[in-house]
């Protein structure tokens, strides 16, 4: 058996580690020549000073020297859907799948959970299902005895219009008489946080959202407001700027998606602190498997445009000071979890971010902002012992994420590279 880079974190002895480059999640520079402390709890120290002579068993030197390679927090994937699986492309299958019992959806989102550790995944938003997946997770993940899994939070089922878009993953506010009361069901249900879709999606045929929005801006600010007095936050799907504008004036916490945003909004959501995830994924799976999808194509030229004119927006949002989360969609036809995120953030990348940019908006500034029950994407002490060992600097390109790394987990250590077994995310 070949010997782990790292030793495991066991019997209550911390290992400490020296590493040439240590990326924190938030900081613009990276830390050279820094060591870390870590136990099976928590990161203990995180410097490019020395702990020689203050740690309780007075060692001098640390139990790895690794001066060839980068220490980053592990990576949050901010907008997933469990309950669905990504890599399938065919939409009979898909179509197939979506008719399982909520048992059946849940028994096939277990086995993902290893996976996305593996992977690098250390958690997730769960970004809703009306089938109670997503809630199924984050409570087995509150379990002391819960298998190799990343932390999830999740909002139970969306909130939509009876008769519109969203009805695979919501729940609509038909159901309740009062706007307050289908926040206050959700709480009940053990809902983290709140999902709105006040809007449609693209018609890809069109190449733009040629539906109208299906919230008005004061039924998403009651919304907010009956969230924030379960202190709760919220997140929207939205895309299309006359839905988007909607979400903004209403005060959520996050967009998703954002595609057709207009600088104007970008800078009104940085003023709001209101943040994005702008998840280029399903959009360039369209793309990628156009022939085997189906579109034309005039339809592939439509979505080239509407990427490009996303990724022009995404370098504006960055000059700007609009807070970016990386979020992969992951569920939706093509993007598998996990994977998905990688080619998420090289996807970023590709659009013009830099490489530290980009690890930051899957790490600290999803930590930061998100306001998850876990501290978590962060190298900093206290924090979960939960990151990435790497030779091949993600500062060159984050695509060096898909080669051989070493996996940290709560003092356990894992290995993965590009052999990985995918099936079933």
């Amino acid at each position: 058996m070949e010997k782990k880079l790292i030793p495991p974190a066991t019997g209550g002895r911390a290992v400490w580690l020296k590493v040439g480059t240590l990326l924190d999640g938030v900081s613009t520079k990276p830390l050279h020549n820094a060591h870390v402390l870590f136990n099976r709890d928590q990161i203990l120290f995180a410097d490019a000073k020395s702990p020689a002579g203050n740690l309780p068993d007075q060692r001098l030197e640390p139990d790895v020297d690794l001066p060839d390679y980068t220490l980053m927090p592990g990576l949050i994937d901010a907008h997933a859907h469990f309950f669905l699986e990504g890599g399938e492309l065919d939409p009979d299958k898909r179509a197939a799948y979506l008719k399982q019992t909520p048992e059946e959806l849940l028994a096939a989102a277990l086995p993902r959970l290893e996976k996305l550790v593996q992977l690098g995944v250390v958690g997730v938003r769960d970004a809703g299902d009306k089938d109670g997946v997503g809630l199924a997770l984050s409570k087995l993940y509150a379990n002391r005895n819960r298998p190799l899994m990343p932390y999830v939070d999740s909002p139970g089922a969306a909130i939509h219009h009876k008769g519109r878009y969203g009805g695979f993953m919501a729940r609509p506010i038909e159901d309740f008489d009062t706007l307050k009361g289908c926040v206050e069901a959700r709480v009940k249900a053990g809902a983290h946080r709140i999902k709105l879709i006040p809007t449609g999606i693209i018609n890809f045929n069109k190449g733009a959202v040629t539906s109208e929005p299906q919230m008005t801006t004061a039924e998403i600010s009651e919304l907010v407001s009956a969230a924030k007095s379960f202190g709760r936050q919220t997140f929207a799907h939205a895309s299309g700027d006359w839905g988007i504008g909607r979400a903004i004036d209403g005060w959520v916490d996050s967009i998703e998606h954002g595609f057709f945003i207009r600088d104007d909004q970008l800078a009104k959501m940085r003023d709001r602190g209101i943040a994005w995830v702008p998840t280029f994924a399903p959009v360039q799976e369209q793309v990628d498997h156009a022939g085997v999808i189906g579109w034309d194509a005039r339809v592939v030229s439509n979505l080239k445009k509407i990427l490009e004119q996303h990724a022009a927006s995404l370098g504006r949002a960055s000059q700007m000071g609009v807070v970016i989360i990386a979020g992969s969609d992951a569920g939706s036809c093509g993007v598998a979890h996990g994977a998905g995120l990688l080619y998420e953030l090289e996807l970023m990348e590709r659009a013009g971010l830099a490489p530290l940019a980009v690890i930051n908006s899957a790490t600290g500034a999803s930590s930061n902002r998100l306001g998850f029950g876990e501290k978590i994407g962060k190298i900093k002490a206290g924090h979960r012992s939960r990151f990435i060992v790497t030779r091949h600097s993600p500062l060159d390109t984050v695509s060096n994420l898909r080669k051989k790394k070493t996996v940290v987990f709560d003092g356990d250590v894992l290995e993965s590279g590009r052999d990985f077994d995918l099936s079933g995310l």
